[in-house]
């Protein structure tokens, strides 16, 4: 476990991977940071492994284990060579496929799972889902040899499926959309970098709430009460300053690594006898007092949370009062703590001071050979710094100072300008570092040796002391975990949510309401990261429902499709997450995947130009969509002959329309507007644009129905540099095209009118339906609904 120490931000994720000829993929990840495992097992849809892309993506692991050969379905390249392209910068671990032993994976995840294996599925789905059982097996066994740790039983908290309960993006849309990275860093003619939308919300002051942040951003919840219930707390945090105030400031208390601090009494460290283990017993044992000096100041902590819980409203934060501020175990374990660990001791992350801490947790008298140790501790540190005394007054160097870091211990620090000529030949070890020269002695390092041997000595001597302490711990380990995910549940919803909100003015972001059926809506929505950069960003809407799914926008280049596009799907990520949105008013119908198809990007590895590239994106679209999927496309054809481009757009419409998952579709082919009068369930947006002395004046505002901007491209063209005589040539070719197409479009108006009036009916009764006016509202707008189409002016 000792690599996480300073692992950061850094992924603590193992994942095993396996297939079978059927093309199922079973997925196994064990988080060494809040001790969990997450099962999943899946069909891959994609022969490029776009899901598997995804869940990778989410896991962001530090290993991989995968088995030897192949054993993939044909014309897939198999997980192994997977793991070596896409994840280029992870440890890929080879293990025999015997270590895959589905039975064996079964009785482990039921002998390690917190929760009763019924509650999981696990009696239920075993044959069905053998091979994340097997990847379990294999993840687990090589989890405990590597890191020398014996999982503690019912320790584990397993999810099975658990991407199911939550909407899916995938890999391309997670870079289209500019979730956790941005495209580009920086933006043209302005000084300001652009952010993503992980980077917008990342306030969170616990490692473990900035991860379960960019894991929300990644897979949002798909269950309207989960979301509900984060609302409603934003919500009261809102509207009571004093609890928002004092939920920052108690969390505050808790050190920065507290969900961390869990992994050592969830993982038992294996009891070692050989002495050629010393070292690294001792840097173990250092750990693990560390960890219970963390612990002992994340629960004095608590009180103070619990005095700001005390009186909040909301179902979350009342249940977090219940489960955690009113459990008599917290207090009990700290009971147990005091009477080992010395009051005075806190966590700190000042090197010498946590490690004197380290040295001092035990209270005095309890062993006396740790008494011993402790005074050697002293006896050299107190060496060390009269040795620098000696050497300010022999050398003449009042502003020699003697910093302490982990790796080298103590070293001399002096100022340049204090050394005249050169530095005496006793220093040793001399490096330039900023305006002052790091360096060592013979004497130092001596002094440095005895006393980094005399801490270890202490740390080996207090790890027998907290033996006790320890099992005791370990009995109640399910309560630290509950504690570690409401910490982190807090810290997102409090340091990362309330925050951004508190930071803009009043009723800029709003609370949106959900439905599993009803329309899309958005009044007024704005980009949240392009906002903050742009002082005079103009809002806009969007309206789909189940008789309008698919809205078609139309306009010249640089109009605005693309950020208004981005801008849907951030606003819906954003909703679903649990957080207010940067809109008038929104109702979201929950969605389960979003797709994206956007940019114009060849792939020369994959041997992929511009259209493949364009096509293998449409097809994973095709094959994947859900009923409750939004489908956000940006051109789609442009890179092939326009006949065939327009041809696979117009089908492709064709083939989303007769689905009931919500698309928008952005298009510079005006021929696509056709669409809207044959299929009723059709809009076209177009984004309006000026023409003043033969140039364009972009308003980056959305309006109803097809406009055409005539010769939008041969102005820019004009703009750009082409011959006057070229650009002609093109008018007079395009106007005759033109002239066609509006003939033809005139006898289609003609032809589906009656159908279109049927379906605009249909749309506003479907509306009413779903709405949340009382039955006067409703009766009236029944009313105004029958007049219209009496009078024909619907």
């Amino acid at each position: 476990m000792e690599d996480l120490d300073d692992a950061g931000e850094k992924s603590s994720f193992v994942v095993g991977l396996i297939e079978n000829r059927a093309k199922e993929v079973g997925v196994a990840a064990i988080d060494l940071r809040s001790a969990s495992l997450h099962l999943s097992q899946y069909i891959e849809t994609s022969s490029s492994y776009q899901n598997t892309k995804t869940i990778l993506q989410f896991y962001d692991p530090m290993v991989i284990i995968v088995p030897p050969n192949k054993l993939a379905a044909d014309g897939m390249v198999g997980i192994s060579e997977l793991v070596d392209k896409f994840c280029t910068s992870t440890r890929k671990v080879i293990v025999s496929r015997s270590y895959f032993d589905d039975t064996r994976g079964a009785v482990l995840v039921k002998n390690l799972a917190a929760k009763e294996p019924s509650a999981l599925g696990l009696d239920t789905y075993y044959k069905q889902y053998y091979l994340c059982f097997g990847a379990a097996a294999a993840t687990v066994k090589w989890t405990e040899a590597e890191k020398g740790v014996i999982i503690t039983n019912h320790s584990l908290s397993v999810t099975f499926n658990g991407s199911f309960g939550h909407m899916n993006i995938d890999t391309t849309s997670v870079q289209n959309l500019e979730i956790i990275e941005p495209l580009q860093s920086t933006l043209c003619g302005t000084n300001n970098r652009k952010r993503s939308l992980f980077q917008m919300l990342k306030a969170t002051r616990i490692v473990g709430g900035t991860r379960l942040l960019r894991a929300n951003l990644l897979q949002p919840p798909k269950d309207i009460e989960t979301i509900n219930a984060r609302l409603d707390c934003l919500d009261e945090l809102m509207s009571n300053e004093q609890l928002f105030f004092g939920l920052s400031q108690a969390l505050r208390k808790f050190p920065k690594e507290t969900d961390r601090v869990l992994c050592h009494f969830c993982f038992k460290p294996k009891k070692v006898t050989n002495g050629v283990l010393a070292i690294d017993n001792a840097r173990k044992s250092q750990i693990l007092i560390s960890s219970i000096i963390l612990l002992k100041t994340a629960l004095d902590a608590l009180p103070l949370l619990s005095k700001v819980l005390k009186d909040a409203k909301c179902f979350l934060l009342t249940n977090i009062y219940k489960s955690v501020c009113e459990n008599e175990k917290y207090a009990s374990i700290r009971k147990r703590i005091g009477e080992v660990i010395d009051e005075d001791v806190l966590h700190t992350r000042v090197p010498f001071v946590a490690r004197t801490q380290q040295c001092f947790a035990v209270k005095a008298g309890i062993d006396g050979l740790l008494d011993i140790a402790r005074r050697s501790f002293c006896d050299t540190s107190e060496a060390i710094h009269n040795l620098a005394n000696k050497y300010r007054e022999d050398y003449k160097l009042p502003n020699l100072k003697i910093p302490f870091n982990n790796r080298q211990g103590f070293y001399f620090s002096i100022p340049q300008k204090d050394i005249n000529g050169k530095l005496p030949s006793k220093f040793i070890q001399v490096v330039k570092h900023g305006n002052n020269i790091h360096c060592s002695t013979l004497e130092l390092a001596s002094l440095n040796v005895r006393n980094k041997s005399a801490a270890k000595e202490c740390y080996t001597r207090t790890e027998l002391c907290l033996e006790e302490l320890m099992d005791a711990i370990r009995q109640d380990v399910s309560v630290l975990t509950l504690l570690a995910e409401v910490l982190c549940l807090l810290d997102m919803i409090v340091n990362s949510f309330a925050n951004m909100i508190s930071t803009k003015p009043v009723d800029q972001y709003t609370r949106p309401q959900f439905s599993y059926d009803g329309p899309l809506a958005i009044d007024s929505g704005r980009h949240p990261i392009l906002e903050s950069i742009h002082n005079e960003f103009i809002p806009n809407n969007i309206f789909l429902s189940e008789a309008s799914n698919m809205v078609i926008v139309m306009g010249p280049n640089m109009s605005g499709k693309s950020t208004y596009l981005q801008q849907i799907c951030l606003i819906i990520i954003l909703a679903q997450i649990g957080c207010y949105i940067p809109a008038r008013f929104a109702t979201v119908r929950i969605v389960d995947r979003i797709f994206t198809r956007m940019g114009t990007m060849d792939n020369l590895e994959s041997n992929s130009s511009t259209f493949m590239m364009e096509m293998k994106e449409t097809a994973f679209i095709m094959q994947n969509v859900s009923p409750r999927s939004l489908i956000v496309m940006d051109e789609l054809g442009r890179a092939t002959s326009s006949s065939d481009g327009f041809a696979i757009a117009w089908s492709c419409c064709e083939h989303l329309l007769s689905v009931k998952a919500y698309t928008i579709f952005a298009t510079h082919m005006e021929n696509l507007s056709e669409l809207a009068t044959i299929y009723p369930n059709v809009k076209i947006l177009h984004f309006h644009v000026d023409i003043k002395n033969n140039r364009m004046d972009f308003k980056f505002q959305l309006k109803d129905g097809p406009r055409h901007v005539p010769h939008y491209g041969l102005k820019l063209a004009g703009v750009a540099g082409l011959p006057s005589s070229v650009i002609e040539t093109a008018k007079s070719i395009t106007a005759k095209i033109t002239e066609k197409e509006v003939r033809r479009m005139k006898i289609n108006s003609l032809q589906y009118n009656d159908i279109q009036m049927v379906y605009r009916v249909a749309q506003r009764l479907m509306c009413l339906k779903y709405s949340n006016q009382d039955e006067d509202s409703i009766r009236e707008a029944l009313q105004g609904l029958k007049e219209s189409i009496l009078n024909g002016s619907l």
